[in-house]
């Protein structure tokens, strides 16, 4: 007998409302109807417009801040799970808290772990989600967890700017893997900035180990958050005789004045994902559409085809 599948329904949640409808435009369905009553006193309540029942539904939301958008999507998931959905998948670009992993001094709280337990108690039966800050967090959950690669969507970016000397950075110690397995596409070489933080956001001190000599350089990270790190880091490669710095960030937080700040830094650009919505425009910034991935990955998981087949870059 050939393999039944059931309806995919696709929702989106109010902080995720554009990079939903692009997924949907994707996978070549509307979105499905869904309604966030509120109350004056800023309580809500989700309803979904439309049955479900018997449906496989994606709820797609980032759990960036404010902690509303994790909220709505955890009584999103409760509600399909009381109207009868098949299988509920939590499509979640951005996974917020995700730096929050293991308990790294005491009596602090394991912020990625606290979010895995409640969408599981909400009633996910999958998540799906893209670059997390450390790839850990999949084994805090005892769902099947689709974790998703950006460099298939960087990479061709990266190549079609025809960079003669690419030389492959991290801005921090914790990314040279990230920065390795980058690198990997290009065959190029890896310079890692080793920074000193004073607190969280606040840079001591940053050295670069590696020639960067008339190189075209390209940053790797995963969030770029104040963009602090970035900017210095780039200052510091062109003071270090670079021909040019750009910096790729699968996340764009960009809190505080981080819009400043990358507008007054040396990187040429910032290429991020739509994962997060931008709050304002800038002419450094460009932003490459995720939406294409996720949708191909839905159809996967819906079809029980490969996720795996589709990280490979081309």
């Amino acid at each position: 007998m050939p393999l039944q599948f059931n309806t995919v329904k696709l929702f989106a949640g109010s902080g995720s409302t554009a990079i939903a409808k692009n997924i949907a435009a994707s996978y070549g369905k509307d979105l499905g109807s869904v309604t966030i009553s509120r109350f004056s006193d800023g309580e809500y309540q989700p309803h979904f417009d439309e049955s479900i029942r018997g449906c496989d539904v994606f709820l797609i939301q980032s759990t960036n801040p404010p902690a509303d958008n994790l909220m709505e999507l955890l009584m999103m998931v409760d509600a399909a799970r009381r109207a009868s959905a098949h299988y509920i998948t939590a499509v979640i670009p951005y996974f917020g808290l995700a730096r929050q992993d293991r308990k790294d001094k005491p009596r602090v709280a394991i912020g990625s772990k606290l979010v895995a337990n409640l969408l599981v108690a909400a009633g996910i039966h999958r998540i799906m989600t893209m670059d997390l800050h450390a790839a850990q967090i999949q084994a805090f959950f005892d769902v099947p967890v689709d974790h998703l690669d950006a460099s298939i969507i960087f990479v061709p970016y990266i190549k079609s700017l025809g960079l003669e000397n690419l030389t492959i950075a991290s801005p921090d110690m914790g990314g040279s893997y990230r920065a390795r397995n980058f690198a990997k596409y290009f065959n190029a070489e890896v310079v890692i900035c080793d920074k000193r933080r004073k607190r969280a956001n606040e840079i001591e001190s940053m050295t670069v180990i590696g020639d960067v000599t008339d190189q075209d350089i390209v940053l790797i990270d995963d969030i770029c958050d104040t963009a602090g790190t970035l900017a210095k880091a780039a200052g510091l490669i062109m003071e270090r005789g670079a021909r040019s710095v750009r910096a790729v960030c699968t996340h764009p937080v960009l809190s505080g004045k981080a819009y400043e700040t990358i507008e007054n830094s040396a990187l040429t650009e910032l290429i991020v994902t739509d994962t997060i919505p931008l709050k304002q425009e800038s002419k450094k910034i460009r932003v490459l559409s995720t939406a294409e991935l996720f949708a191909k990955a839905i159809m996967n998981v819906n079809e029980h085809g490969s996720i795996s087949q589709l990280f490979k870059v081309e």
